[in-house]
């Protein structure tokens, strides 16, 4: 692109063609006020302060609309200028009402600020205040809109960032103010509450509905989100060591940038519940009693290797989190591996289908880990499979919606009508659990096109033949029939993908299906088929549901893999890891967390150590879990919240929130993101990585870190894919740790292969339970919701996890909005309030997780995910009876 050159306030600037004279100027650190302007955002021109002068012309431009031209003389500072911009900030401030003093937005009004910047205190302007009152009928936002300036930077932030079109301009003149379709309540229109409309604002109009603070925090700092695996990059206002608010960083190269979701935004009030743990307990006589930090140090350390030395190393296990830093879940399993010499250690990523993940692994060798969200906008076409972004990770899904809205083809498959529907170009509705045969019907229509990359298969790739083979011997028809699929939808859909590269986005629908494995390795192969890995164009993206699942793996939290994901069963990555820790490492398998609950129920499973997961909420059939766990001679646990788990602990040891310590988080791009402390941990809480450091001190161990810098450093000279962890500023990458020709530098190393395509008979429906119940997440909760379930706002919204049912099947069982049913699997059953929805088929309902203590994992069997027999932890087969 051509260079050109102009002149800002008599500095000569050059800069490529199309870049406005704002955009010129900030290069330059030439300051230039403005309210409208967002660098998120198209630029706009409303408020008109951005006002620039041509010397040569005298002309006056507003210059974030204005394209740079050769040659231009620009005054940004001049006499005419300013009183421009004077008697603009007037007219403003007497249209605004003077209540300074008692606003929430205090110091940081952009408005007041410019306004002190000109010098502009009393307007001599008849005042002109338009008060239209306050509305605070949601728990999230207070829209006071007399103090609405007409910017628009929330229309268009919710209009091209977020992409929901709540609101927009309504009305003329002075009566003109941004409003939702029929000057409906927030509440009652398509806004999610991410609050990015509130953080863009630069007056009161839009603040935080906050019941304990108000005005400008004391502090504000930079860190992580503890959510989601997207990893925001978000701001939090303290005041006194408590976390008051929450706002994204705007920073341009983070994933977010000035985006949010619900939970980012409104949900960390969890962190003042007065369920925080702020001091060591131990159980006496049933009850939980404070104690010092030594006396429950020495206990739980002495407990855990008595019953070792008693039993043996398989008679321990470790429940890590994939909710703690990096450095948590590295010393963690370290304690269990070293001290304690077992594999018995998992953590909470189990719950959200790593067996079917383990297949993807295996077969790129870990080379698809790098997958930033900013490559969704170059995709050719997207496919979410079993997956609802605007739910489980909503920052994704403004990425999706984005690129749809530019024209990308989507392709949504899911039985139920999400939120993405209305932006695809084709939704297939399928059988649920029919994913795979969906998959490869589609993959051979494409063959019988001759639509596949065949470069990119001779030189990547084996084992095309005999895939396309089997594909041969598919009938389209009976995969018509199989899917609930028309043959139209299933031709539009081949169409739209033929010769492209696409990004599939695979969410727990098939994670935590019965068939996940046939349908992760029948999508792997349309992948390959398509050349679509190792491309900006495409790729597999994985929504990861907790902050930290990706690097609780990586870091050796699980069963069968060492730190660096090296297979626990090769000798020579074993031996690898005994010179690096001088100790004797087991070569056997260990526990994953649903073989730790089935051992602690037989009996052979004596002691368990739990770091920040709440199994007695997550996992199915909880009362199972609770009688299996109490089993235990010995339990520990580390947490925040005084959780469901913790209550039955012989140890509680309280540790720090995400924003109380300092580490890093992995997030499902790939990219590992540092952080520091916003406040101080709550009373006598421990950054967790600490409480592990004392305890191993304890457990005998002779090496003590002391520091954070310590862990981090051992982490980058062992793990070589965490070499960024250490003395690197900002965000790193984690590195390719695996051998795949496609994802080596110098083109050389191993092919990826084909699976053969495999045929699935499904079981027949009980006719005791005729319906399909689909459960699936909300954005007003994460996970198992022991975080979000303690939050205020959320709670205070009102959602009730409502069951959906089809007007269909709702008309046949004689049931309405409101009522109150029982629904029932094999496993047990919950009663909740019914919703009829128009997205739904006959003989299917939808059951909200997370509400109601979780209690649909009361309809859910605890079987092993990925085993040959389960049937997932996705849905199963219900009755309903109307209460």
């Amino acid at each position: 692109m051509e260079d050109i050159t102009l002149t800002i306030n008599g500095k000569n600037i050059s800069c490529p063609s199309g870049t406005s004279i704002l955009e010129a100027a900030k290069q330059k650190g030439i300051k230039i006020p403005t309210l409208c302007y967002h660098p998120d955002l198209e630029p706009f021109g409303a408020c008109r302060l951005c006002l620039v002068e041509d010397e040569k012309t005298g002309r006056l431009m507003a210059s974030c609309v204005t394209p740079v031209a050769p040659n231009m003389t620009i005054l940004t500072d001049s006499p005419t200028i300013k009183t421009h911009r004077t008697n603009i900030i007037r007219l403003m401030l007497a249209n605004h009402p003077e209540s300074c003093i008692v606003c929430s937005q205090g110091n940081r009004c952009e408005l007041r600020q410019i306004a002190a910047d000109l010098g502009v205190g009393e307007t001599d302007l008849y005042p002109m205040p338009h008060y239209t009152g306050l509305e605070a009928a949601n728990p999230f936002i207070v829209r006071d809109l007399s103090k609405c300036i007409l910017c628009g930077k929330c229309i268009r932030a919710d209009h091209e960032l977020v992409v929901a079109g709540a609101i927009d301009y309504n009305l003329r003149g002075f009566k003109s103010r941004p409003a939702t379709l029929y000057d409906m309540p927030l509440e009652r229109s398509v806004c999610t509450f991410c609050g990015t409309c509130l953080s863009m604002c630069p007056t009161g109009a839009l603040s935080l509905k906050n019941e304990q603070y108000v005005g400008s925090p004391q502090n504000e700092s930079k860190t992580i989100c503890g959510f989601c695996g997207v990893g925001c990059s978000i701001v939090m206002g303290s005041v006194d060591g408590r976390v008051v608010e929450v706002n994204p960083s705007h920073e341009q190269e983070t994933v977010n940038g000035s985006t949010l979701c619900v939970r980012g935004h409104f949900a960390h009030d969890f962190l003042n519940t007065k369920d925080r743990l702020t001091q060591p307990m131990m159980s006496h006589n049933g009850e939980l009693t404070p104690v010092s930090w030594d006396e429950a140090l020495d206990i739980a350390a002495k407990q855990l290797v008595d019953i070792k030395k008693k039993y043996g190393p398989q008679s321990v296990a470790f429940i890590g989190s994939s909710k703690c830093t990096n450095e948590e879940n590295y010393l963690f399993q370290k304690i269990a591996r070293v001290l304690f010499e077992t594999n018995n250690v998992d953590n909470g990523g189990y719950m959200s289908g790593r067996a079917v993940l383990n297949r993807v692994e295996k077969r790129m060798d870990g080379g698809y880990r790098i997958n930033p969200l900013s490559n969704i906008d170059k995709a050719e076409a997207i496919v979410l499979l079993g997956a609802d972004p605007g739910h489980s990770v909503p920052v994704m899904s403004y990425y999706v919606k984005r690129a749809s809205r530019k024209g990308t083809p989507l392709i949504v498959v899911d039985p139920k009508k999400t939120e993405m529907v209305p932006f695809s170009s084709v939704w297939l509705n399928l059988i649920p659990q029919s994913d795979s045969q969906l998959i490869n019907g589609l993959a051979a229509m494409l063959w019988k096109k001759n639509s596949f990359d065949a470069a990119f298969i001779d030189r990547f790739t084996e084992g095309f033949d005999v895939y396309c083979e089997g594909l041969k011997g598919l009938n389209i028809e009976t995969v018509c029939r199989d899917t609930g699929l028309t043959m139209g939808a299933m031709e539009k859909t081949a169409d739209l993908l033929a010769g492209k590269k696409i990004a599939f986005v695979c969410g727990n629908g098939i994670l935590k299906q019965r068939y996940g494995i046939h349908s992760m390795n029948a999508l792997l192969n349309l992948l390959l088929m398509t050349g679509s890995p190792g491309s900006e164009r495409g790729g597999l993206y994985i929504p990861a549901r907790e902050n930290n699942q990706v690097g609780a793996w990586d870091m050796g939290a699980v069963p069968d893999a060492l730190p660096g994901r090296r297979d626990l069963g090769i000798e020579s990555e074993r031996k690898d890891w005994e010179r690096a820790w001088q100790a004797k490492i087991s070569p056997d398998r260990g526990l994953d967390v649903i073989r730790m609950i089935e051992e602690a129920e037989k009996g052979s499973l004596k002691a368990l150590y739990i770091m920040g997961e709440n199994p007695l909420r997550s996992l199915p059939r909880p009362e199972r879990v609770r009688k299996s766990l109490e089993r235990l001679d010995f339990l520990v646990v580390q947490d925040i919240l005084l959780s469901e788990t913790c209550k039955i602990a012989n140890v509680v040891l309280p540790g720090a929130a995400f924003c109380e310590k300092a580490g890093s988080f992995t997030n499902m791009e790939g990219k590992i993101q540092p952080f520091e402390p916003v406040v101080a941990p709550l009373g006598e809480a421990k950054a967790d990585w600490e409480i592990l450091d004392l305890l191993a001190g304890k457990m005998g161990s002779t090496q003590h870190y002391g520091s954070l810098e310590k862990v981090k450093t051992e982490i980058a000279r062992f793990i070589p894919m965490y070499r960024d962890l250490d003395g690197h500023e900002g965000p790193g990458w984690v590195g390719n740790k695996g051998d795949r020709r496609l994802f080596n530098p110098d083109g050389e190393g191993t092919l990826i292969p084909f699976t053969p395509v495999v045929s699935i008979e499904h079981k027949d429906i009980n006719d005791e339970y005729p319906f399909t119940a689909i459960l699936g997440s909300q954005r007003f909760h994460l996970g198992s919701g022991t975080r979000t379930g303690q939050s205020d706002r959320i709670r205070d919204y009102g959602v009730k996890g409502e069951i959906e049912l089809s007007l269909e099947d709702g008309a046949r069982l004689n049931v309405q909005d409101g009522d109150s049913v029982r629904v029932e699997s094999e496993h047990g059953f919950i009663e909740r309030e019914i919703k009829l929805e128009k997205g739904l088929s006959e003989g299917f309902i939808f059951i909200p997780v997370a509400f109601n203590a979780n209690d649909a994992m009361n309809l859910i069997g605890l079987t092993r995910l990925g085993g040959p027999d389960s049937p997932g932890w996705q849905g199963c087969q219900v009755k309903i009876m109307k209460l």
